[in-house]
């Protein structure tokens, strides 16, 4: 018999079902733990959820029903950097400490940002079609209409992990660079080649807008219309961060009525989007089905990064990374890092 329960729910998997856990159990290897599946409902989890020592979040809301049902829980782990489909309020009311992923996949993600910014700039889709479609004489005057990358100014909103990341692809292409984020130190970035400014600075001046924030209750439905209003009707918005984050029939208007140039887009306000969503339509969008952290190494790196953070854990470890961190001082784990706690998604 086990001597650690690790409750997941089944099929529930980031990628395809039936893949084992293989690599969580790598660091849980010896400890006596194992990782139990239970229904992927949320009646399935509650009654499974008075034996588990440790739960492992993944492929469906987590509400505070659920984690009050958790009477033994010592610690729920997430595979991902948001955290937005647990109810992180819960779990810190039951002093369980909550951890994500938030340097597992930053470098897949700032490379999917800047392919949307230099393919929204270069009108790679279009372009393409007038290949395809036999219009070849028409793809340089397109071209021949906007302006050299060099030079032109990149806003960001919000300037975590992936935004620091992207700026430093970002500046190797001779673009201007600013950020909103009062979170952030000004020297952190200024090290970067990056202006710190207000929002409003940002909306007005830039020519791409890239859009990082985290998916937060405070966070929703930040970038209304008036924020599109400000933009240059040459501006082009990117967001790899979170849909839920813009107001979606904001950004739709500003595109279709021309307040702004283009967009390109790896996530939205509902996912999957609906089939008659109006971007779907919209030649000046690109859009990705939210896989901007994919790559071949993405689910191995954060599975086992799952597995070590439950190792810690059950060892009566602090975690590498928490989101709530403030449940540890009241917890029965101890410290051990020599060096800072990562704290969340846009730490």
């Amino acid at each position: 018999m086990a001597k650690y329960t690790i409750l997941t729910p089944a099929g529930a998997s980031f990628t395809t079902s039936g893949g084992g856990y293989d690599h969580e159990m790598e660091a849980l290897e010896g400890l006596g733990a194992e990782i139990v599946e239970c229904p992927a409902t949320e009646e399935g989890f509650i009654a499974a959820a008075p034996t588990a020592d440790a739960v492992y979040a993944k492929g469906m809301k987590f509400s505070a029903r659920m984690i009050d049902a958790l009477t033994k829980c010592r610690h729920i782990a997430l595979g991902t950097v948001g955290v937005d489909y647990v109810d992180v309020a819960a779990a810190t009311a039951k002093g369980i400490p909550v951890t994500n992923c938030p340097d597992t996949f930053i470098e897949e993600v700032a490379d999917h940002a800047m392919m949307l910014l230099l393919a929204t700039h270069r009108r790679c889709i279009e372009q393409d079609r007038m290949v395809r479609e036999g219009r070849w004489s028409e793809g340089r005057p397109q071209l021949l209409q906007i302006p050299r990358l060099m030079g032109q100014t990149l806003g960001f909103i919000a300037f975590g992990r992936v935004a620091r990341a992207t700026a430093r692809r970002a500046a190797a292409f001779g673009l201007r660079m600013k950020a909103f984020d009062p979170f952030v130190e000004e020297l952190t970035m200024s090290a970067l080649g990056v202006e710190p400014a207000s929002l409003s600075e940002v909306l007005s001046t830039s020519d791409f807008v890239s859009m990082h924030l985290p998916d937060t209750p405070e966070s929703r439905g930040f970038l209304k219309e008036h924020h599109f209003r400000q933009m240059k009707k040459t501006a082009l918005f990117i967001n790899t961060g979170r849909g839920p984050t813009v107001n979606e029939a904001a950004l739709i208007r500003a595109l279709s009525e021309g307040w702004i140039a283009g967009a390109g887009l790896d996530v939205f306000e509902t996912e999957p989007t609906r089939q008659d969503n109006p971007l779907h339509g919209m030649n000046n969008v690109i859009l990705s089905p939210h896989n901007a952290s994919a790559s071949s190494r993405f689910d191995p790196a954060r599975k086992r990064r799952v597995g070590q953070e439950l190792a810690l854990t059950l060892q009566g470890k602090w975690p590498l990374s928490c989101v709530n961190p403030t449940v540890l001082a009241t917890s029965t784990l101890r410290r051990w890092q020599p060096y800072a706690m990562e704290r969340g998604p846009n730490s």
